[in-house]
């Protein structure tokens, strides 16, 4: 299958990027593993504290889910594409690198050694478990019940690797299997929109499920 040549802006930013961002002992399937067995271990632990959930303790996962879309939106729509002092690095990483290393024309990785460009830093992963989950879950344990607070950190740990899987399968070749699955080639066309440096900053900022894009209207409607 013959493979489309890459534009020539995207093809020399990829060139340099690897050139002075080499990480010689980088291993993208090693990445991918640690961020998906250690999402999945902390989710079947938090499941694994459940005892005798009430109904009303499930609507946690719903109310998380929600949360979660909402944090995804806005912290993708704020620092993510806007400077914000102290948080720099994310709108560099974002923006600058990963927006031109994948634009609309371009949007599959071309080795495993791209998944850097795809996946947040494993750093991320405690980051977010020792800083929103775990905090925010104690907070539920404490004012709800521990079934509320173990549920709200299985469920936004479920999100973030969800978040991981699903923008990993927005930047797999268009030919693989999963990529041409009906409603993740749907996802994915929103997200390649995203893509455009021309509508990056107004358009289609939810990774995953496109809720607060729409009810904040800011999904792109072709004219």
């Amino acid at each position: 299958m013959s493979v489309a040549p890459l534009p020539e802006s995207v093809a020399k930013f990829r060139t340099e990027y690897r050139r002075t961002e080499r990480g010689t002992h980088y291993v993208g399937w090693a990445h991918f593993a640690f961020t998906s067995l250690g999402s999945l271990s902390v989710i079947a632990f938090s499941l694994s504290r459940l005892s005798e959930v009430r109904p009303l303790e499930w609507l946690m996962v719903p109310v998380s889910f929600l949360l979660a879309n909402a944090a995804e939106y806005f912290g993708h729509r704020g620092p993510m594409h806007h400077r914000r002092k102290g948080l720099e690095l994310v709108y560099r990483r974002h923006t600058l690198q990963h927006h031109h290393f994948f634009t609309h024309e371009a949007m599959a990785f071309e080795s495993s050694h791209d998944f850097r460009m795809v996946l947040f830093p494993p750093v991320l992963l405690l980051f977010f478990l020792g800083a929103i989950a775990t905090p925010l879950g104690a907070l539920f344990f404490a004012l709800g019940s521990p079934n509320a607070g173990w549920l709200f950190v299985a469920t936004a740990m479920g999100y973030f690797l969800t978040y991981e899987w699903l923008h990993f399968c927005y930047h797999l070749p268009t030919e693989h299997p999963l990529a041409r699955l009906p409603l993740m080639a749907r996802l994915r066309r929103h997200h390649t929109v995203h893509h455009d440096l021309a509508r990056m900053g107004r358009y289609n900022f939810n990774i995953t499920f496109p809720l607060c894009d729409w009810l904040l209207g800011t999904v792109w409607k072709q004219r």
